[in-house]
């Protein structure tokens, strides 16, 4: 995921300083500390990614908010840590309630606010908020540190509550990607502190007031807005927070890595990717061409998106040739509008950097097939889908996150080639194969370096299930009982057997 450079100041417009109202719906624009909005002297500009509009004028925070938020989740800490998991769950469970009674409101102010489709929205992501909650709330629950015998001796594991958590989100699902870790520190009896996405903040703000209305005392959960090198560098640098969960660029999460190892303070970092897509010959034709054609879902603005074609030699022509055709029929325009396949990008600043990575693959000798720059009937942030063939290997294009609808094609001969080329990259995200030869499959996805391996699918995977990246994709597994290994102190107490034998307990005393 790219860097999120500072944004602009505020350029005048009928917009209050407490609030915004978009799509019909009321969000403050403050910070949530304690149990109260909070307001800064400073504030930022958030511009919807549909028209390049200023939709609200948000709080700016630094290091004096960083600090109040951390007190706040310090103080709320105690009572929480301590609450029975039953209680936690329950009011996970009506955070559930909360998201699910306000999905449409969600889904537009979100679809505003990042520019991705409105339908994905309120069928699959918004869902998805409410599920996290859901799940975590029950795999709490379901946490079985069951008695182990060891040379008469009985071992049990706890999960105890870390502290505070920070959470930094990134804003191509905001509210999705932001609670997929809220939601397991919270039923881990984590206090939480969110610094949502500058570029897309308003989803978290409203994810507060669900909160409280929920029932979540007061300082449990907070949320800082502003600019990741002012909220975010003070939140991360600060003495009193038990763990830090960042996804977005590499260099950020190597200085979120150098600031939080000076307090050892345990990190989970996802990085983005370079995903290889790896399509044989015995593949079903038409799957693998639609699974394809997804990857430039969002407009390419999906970390996991498997934006290397890998296409056996014998099949390689007229899979390009069809994937052209497909990519052809795909529809760019508002992602309000139902018929819509591709929105805009983020801001006009990642607009650049996506052409930046076109026009540089071009002058390293890669053939553009299709695409290669801004959608000219729509204009504004909206890049055509793209594809280049016969790029150098090595070449920026072929190693380097563009983050865009941008996509290559390599042919290869065999496995070995085709494992190579997948692997040729310093991102270990995700990996899809499709190929109907189950043997091959698992052949080739021992070999793959990524965290998920996806054989003739693609975004599937449950949430008991590890998630995480190899490589420059990050550090860590989430997700089931990784994640409460991570938001947790992971506590084993070993019990002696009782016994009578005043030998043996003098025995037991001197070894102490």
């Amino acid at each position: 995921m790219p860097e999120r450079p500072a944004a602009a100041g505020h350029r005048g417009g009928a917009i209050t300083s407490e609030r915004t109202v978009v799509e019909e719906v009321a969000v403050s624009t403050d910070h949530w500390i304690g149990g109260e909005r909070v307001a800064s002297t400073d504030r930022f500009e958030d511009v919807s990614p549909i028209d390049e509009e200023v939709i609200a004028d948000v709080a700016r925070g630094g290091a004096a908010e960083a600090r109040a938020a951390v007190a706040a989740a310090r103080d709320a800490f105690e009572g929480w840590g301590t609450t029975a998991p039953k209680e936690r769950a329950e009011i996970l469970h009506r955070i559930a309630d909360g998201v699910e009674a306000r999905l449409a409101e969600l889904a537009a102010v979100e679809t505003r606010d990042n520019g991705s489709l409105l339908r994905s929205h309120v069928r699959s992501v918004i869902p998805r908020v409410a599920r996290n909650f859901r799940f975590f709330a029950d795999r709490l629950l379901a946490l079985d540190g069951s008695a182990d015998a060891y040379d008469g001796n009985t071992e049990h594991v706890t999960w105890d509550p870390a502290g505070v958590t920070v959470v930094i989100s990134p804003w191509n699902a905001p509210l999705m990607l932001a609670t997929w870790r809220i939601a397991p520190a919270l039923a881990a009896g984590n206090t939480v502190i969110q610094k949502p996405p500058e570029w897309a903040p308003l989803t978290a703000s409203l994810l507060a007031d669900i909160a409280r209305s929920a029932g979540l005392p007061d300082g449990v959960f907070n949320v800082v807005q502003g600019i990741g090198e002012e909220a975010g560098a003070a939140l991360t640098s600060d003495a009193g927070v038990a763990r830090i969960a960042f996804t977005g660029s590499v260099d950020t999460g190597r200085l979120v890595a150098r600031t939080a190892a000076e307090h050892l303070t345990p990190v989970s970092l996802e990085l983005g990717g370079k995903s290889p897509f790896l399509i044989f010959a015995d593949a079903d034709p038409d799957a693998a061409l639609r699974q394809a054609i997804n990857q430039f879902d969002n407009a390419g603005q999906v970390c996991l998106a498997g934006t290397r074609l890998l296409i056996e030699g014998s099949i390689y022509d007229d899979f390009i040739d069809r994937f052209t055709d497909a990519a052809h029929a795909i529809r760019q325009g508002d992602p309000r509008e139902e018929t819509t396949d591709l929105g805009p990008l983020i801001t006009r600043a990642h607009l650049e950097r996506v052409e930046g990575f076109v026009e540089r693959a071009k002058a390293d000798g890669a053939r553009l097939v299709f695409g290669g720059g801004v959608a000219p009937e729509l204009g504004g942030l909206h890049h055509r889908p793209t594809l280049f063939v016969d790029a150098p290997a090595g070449s920026e294009i072929l190693t380097e996150e563009v983050f865009g609808p941008v996509l290559t094609a390599q042919p290869f001969a065999d496995e070995d080639e085709a494992v190579a080329l997948a692997n040729a990259t310093d991102f270990g995200l995700a990996a899809t194969v499709y190929t109907s030869d189950l043997a091959r499959a698992q052949r080739v996805s021992e070999q793959l370096v990524a965290g998920t391996v996806w054989v003739n699918c693609f975004f599937v995977r449950d949430l008991n299930a590890p998630f995480g990246g190899s490589k420059n994709s990050g550090i860590g597994r989430e997700g089931g009982v990784w994640s409460f290994d991570f938001y947790a102190d992971v506590k084993n107490t070993v019990v002696a057997p009782l016994t009578h034998d005043r030998s043996t307990e003098g025995e037991q005393e001197g070894r102490t």
